[in-house]
């Protein structure tokens, strides 16, 4: 490993650290330490660590703001590279527009919507990153990331980055190709969206801010939507049916405010979160027959799935 981090420091492509604490970087504040933890200055310098990763033969995974994984507590082994503050360029050519895949979901809406574009409004109060956001796509209120967009960049495994048309992407809901058969980092989108009334957009996009908070426990640390909804149920309605609301363990707790949502009440450990995951599914399958997926990503090492 000293070799890896040597020749990664003559490359200076951006911040590197050792042991990094990756509670710092989830929204459910849960997490221990990346071994090795990267956040790149530039795409080209995401390309030149993903070949150096490869030339050392090194486990590793990427994250955008960590608003989808439960990570581990004893942490993760290899390289976690982070998706900031030098992948988060935007273009905006007519109603074309290009963003980084580090690029802040919420932010790019809110600043799109400002500017009389339209197709973004439910991306308003969905936390993450852009590319995390395609990875899975992404979506709420009627709407998801495979109505606008119209390629993505992807840096796959092996060094190379190719552009992977909207079709390519095979997306469906919350997934796409680059979750089971072409795994890849986006670091890059193109959005096709359509002019309109900037008040009338802006206060749709509002609108949805709104009610996510007023119905999701965004002031608690949380990792989003821990289920995928089993169509035509909802996960969260199945869990409140179940009287699960407010059902505690260790330290997690499902949300009072939406059952599909568990939240750290300060001192949670993700075995204390995946031992109630487990707890819900079997729960919902002894009383509805209904097989629960998880959509939150879990990652780590010794975690007792």
């Amino acid at each position: 490993m000293n070799s890896f981090l040597n020749e990664l420091t003559a490359l200076q492509i951006g911040k590197v650290k050792e042991n990094e604490m990756l509670s710092a970087h989830t929204t459910m504040k849960i997490g221990g330490p990346a071994e090795i933890f990267i956040e790149p200055s530039s795409i080209e310098n995401l390309q030149k660590t993903i070949q150096l990763i490869r030339k050392y033969n090194i486990p590793w995974r990427a994250i955008g703001r960590g608003s989808n994984l439960l990570v581990s507590d004893q942490g993760i082994e290899g390289v976690v590279i982070k998706l900031g503050s030098g992948l988060d360029q935007l273009e905006v050519n007519g109603d074309s527009v290009k963003v980084g895949g580090g690029f802040s979901l919420v932010s790019f809406a809110t600043i799109i919507c400002k500017r009389g574009l339209s197709g973004l409004e439910f991306a308003g109060g969905i936390p993450g990153s852009v590319g995390g956001a395609v990875y899975m796509n992404a979506g709420a209120h009627g709407s998801d990331i495979s109505k606008i967009l119209t390629k993505a960049h992807i840096l796959f495994p092996d060094g190379t980055m190719e552009w992977l048309t909207n079709e390519e992407m095979a997306f469906s809901y919350r997934t796409s190709v680059l979750q089971k058969k072409r795994p890849g980092i986006v670091v890059e989108a193109v959005f096709k969206l359509k002019p309109g009334e900037k008040e009338v957009i802006v206060s749709e996009m509002q609108k949805n801010k709104d009610y996510r908070k007023k119905t999701q426990p965004w002031n608690y640390p949380c990792a989003g939507s821990i289920f995928r909804n089993p169509l035509p149920n909802y996960a969260g309605q199945l869990i409140e049916k179940a009287g699960l609301k407010g059902f505690i363990m260790g330290g997690a707790k499902v949300s009072e405010m939406h059952g599909n949502f568990i939240v750290n009440n300060g001192n949670a450990t993700a075995q204390d979160v995946l031992d109630l995951i487990q707890y819900i599914k079997d729960k919902i399958f002894e009383l509805y027959h209904v097989r629960m997926e998880t959509e939150v990503e879990i990652i780590g090492k010794n975690l007792q799935k």
